[in-house]
C-alpha cells in the first residue's frame, strides 16, 4: 500500500513539475510574440497616421499655394498698382484678390457672366470703361486691362468710404467690390463701429439674403487674412 501510495505521489509531483514548466515555456514562448504582435500593430497605424497627415498637408499646400500663372502676371500687377496707388500700392493685397476672384485664370466666367482675371459683370466694364480712358476698351479678358481694372476699382471704392485705418479701409472696398458700395453704406448706418469692418460691421446684414450676406462678409476675410500673407512677397499689404 504504502509503494503503491508513494508512486502515486511521485507520478503526481513529476505531471505537476512538468505543467509548471510547460506553462513557464508558453508564457515566455507568448510574451515576446505578444510585445511583437503590439509593435507591428503601433507601425502600421503610425505608417497610416503618417499618411493621412501626408495628403492632409499636400491638400492644404495646394489650396494655398500661388498658382503658377500668377508668376506671369506679377510685374504687370505692381505696375498698375502702383499707377494708380502710388509707390506703396498694397500689391500684395491686389494679388490675393486676384487669387479670390479667378484663381488668376484668364478665362475664368462665372455662371452670372462675370469675366477674366478681376472677374468684372459686362454692366461695371462698360461703366469703368466710360469713367477712365485707359480703360475705354473695355476688354475684361484682356489681362493688362483686367489688372487695371482690378486696382482702379478698388480705389475708386476706397476713396469713397471711411474707416478706422488703411487695413479696414481696403476690407470695407473690398465688400464694396463684391456686392456694391451701397451695402457698405447701409451697413455702416446700422454698426455701432461704422470704422470697423472686419468682426464688426462687413458682419451685418443690409437687407440681402443670407446667401450673398455669407458671401460677402467672408470676401475680405479669405483675401486680407488668408491669402495677402501668401503674397507677402510681391509686396505691401493692406493688412500686413
Amino acid at each position: 500500500m504504502r509503494v503503491n501510495n508513494l508512486s502515486r505521489w511521485t507520478q503526481g509531483y513529476f505531471r505537476r513539475r512538468n505543467a509548471r514548466r510547460m506553462e513557464r515555456f508558453q508564457s515566455a514562448t507568448h510574451r515576446p510574440l505578444q510585445r511583437a504582435a503590439h509593435a507591428i500593430l503601433w507601425l502600421h497605424l503610425a505608417f497610416v497616421a503618417l499618411i493621412v497627415a501626408s495628403c492632409s498637408y499636400g491638400n492644404t499646400a495646394h489650396a494655398q499655394s500661388i498658382p503658377r500663372e500668377a508668376q506671369r502676371y506679377q510685374l504687370t500687377l505692381k505696375r498698375e498698382a502702383q499707377l494708380a496707388w502710388g509707390l506703396q500700392a498694397p500689391v500684395a493685397t491686389f494679388a490675393a484678390q486676384v487669387h479670390q476672384e479667378s484663381r488668376w485664370r484668364l478665362d475664368a466666367r462665372s455662371p452670372v457672366g462675370a469675366e477674366g482675371l478681376a472677374q468684372f459683370m459686362p454692366k461695371t466694364t462698360n461703366w469703368i470703361g466710360g469713367l477712365y480712358p485707359s480703360l475705354a476698351d473695355r476688354a475684361p479678358t484682356n489681362p493688362t486691362w483686367a489688372l487695371r481694372a482690378l486696382v482702379t476699382y478698388d480705389k475708386w471704392l476706397a476713396d469713397r468710404i471711411r474707416a478706422d485705418d488703411e487695413c479696414q479701409d481696403m476690407a470695407f472696398a473690398l465688400s464694396a467690390y463684391n456686392g456694391g458700395l451701397g451695402w457698405v453704406y447701409k451697413r455702416q448706418k446700422l454698426s455701432s463701429r461704422p470704422g470697423l469692418c472686419l468682426g464688426a460691421t462687413c458682419q451685418i446684414n443690409p437687407g440681402i439674403t443670407a446667401a450673398a450676406q455669407q458671401e460677402n462678409q467672408h470676401y475680405p476675410e479669405l483675401i486680407l487674412r488668408r491669402y495677402e500673407p501668401l503674397y507677402a512677397s510681391w509686396g505691401n499689404g493692406a493688412c500686413s
